[in-house]
């Protein structure tokens, strides 16, 4: 396969329309640099992320802030137990006029879609978002309706509340680029946030970059080079979750019970080449592997019952993971 070049002013150009997006984002936000910065590599992979923290930590914000920075139809659904696939993705309705069905699309059929709470809604329901999120599509009726070009779905979820909530199956997990983890703020963040609601700093604004320049970045992220050493070192990166008694500590590797899948492998190579556009760099670097590693396959590796009780973490796992696999 022929290797296009980047040019200079390709990169200039993206590094222009990164900026705008930064800077939009981090005048409302405050902190969450990790999440902002995860936000931005979904847009540029077009693929999916889910946000975990507990509540009132701005996950809805951020994904809201980050939509508007980059302009396009923007929807939000908030999942609950009683909503239905048909909410999603739409339904037919029969017409009593002429006595016919037509189809009404749903909320699903936007730019930029944010499931709130997305492990509040059924099992039914979550998998309605399974060929939506996978094959960028939806059938009605036998009917196949494409979503649009630009597609993300913004997941968010808390880890603490379980009552009324239903897990989200490993299929699904694995249809989601990045898994983020928010944490909470430092004293003067929160004092800053408190500043800048009565500031009405998070008033809706309008968007700095349009949806050409994103397709613009998309494009110009899967042209970057990644050169067969670092693929390499992802291979073995992923077969060390399917193997980790091989790799990393005995008494580590007995928490796992399941590895990643070859989509994982997709990811993280996806994830680097956005991670080094970032970066300014039309080529890869295997330090642009390991910056979004725990993101990439914390959501990709299961681990046991024994884990939870000892509280060993799958970012335990990925950090050991880390050390044991050679770095080229």
């Amino acid at each position: 396969m022929e290797t296009v070049t980047i040019t200079p002013q390709e990169l200039e150009k993206s590094k222009d329309i990164l900026q705008k997006i930064a800077t939009y984002y981090y005048s409302k936000m405050v902190g969450q640099q990790r999440l902002g910065s995860a936000l931005l590599i979904s847009i540029m992979c077009n693929g999916h992320i889910l946000i975990e923290s507990v509540p009132g930590l701005a996950k809805t914000t951020a994904a809201k802030t980050m939509t508007e920075a980059v302009g396009g139809m923007f929807s939000r659904i908030q999942c609950t137990p009683d909503l239905l696939p048909s909410d999603i993705i739409g339904t037919q309705i029969l017409n009593y006029t002429n006595n016919t069905f037509e189809t009404k699309l749903g909320p699903v059929y936007a730019n930029f879609v944010l499931l709130d709470e997305i492990n509040r809604s059924s099992a039914k329901t979550q998998s309605a978002m399974l060929e939506v999120m996978q094959e960028h599509q939806t059938t009605i009726a036998g009917v196949i309706y494409p979503m649009p070009k630009i597609f993300t779905v913004i997941a968010t979820q808390n880890p603490i509340e379980q009552e009324g909530t239903y897990l989200l199956s490993e299929a699904q997990l694995d249809r989601f680029l990045i898994k983020e983890t928010m944490q909470y703020p430092s004293i003067d963040e929160e004092f800053e946030v408190l500043t800048r609601i009565e500031n009405k700093v998070f008033e809706p604004g309008s968007a700095v970059v349009t949806l050409d320049d994103l397709k613009f970045l998309q494009t110009l992220t899967q042209r970057v080079y990644i050169d067969p050493a670092v693929k390499k070192y992802i291979v073995a990166v992923i077969n060390c979750t399917r193997k980790p008694d091989q790799y990393i500590d005995a008494e580590l590797a007995k928490y796992v019970t399941m590895g990643s899948s070859t989509r994982g492998a997709i990811a993280l190579m996806e994830v680097a080449k956005a991670v080094a556009l970032m970066n300014g760099r039309a080529y890869v670097i295997p330090e642009d592997v390991k910056v979004m590693m725990h993101s990439v396959l914390r959501h990709r590796i299961t681990l046991n019952f024994a884990a939870v009780a000892d509280g060993v973490s799958e970012d335990d796992i990925i950090t050991a993971m880390m050390g044991a696999v050679p770095t080229p």
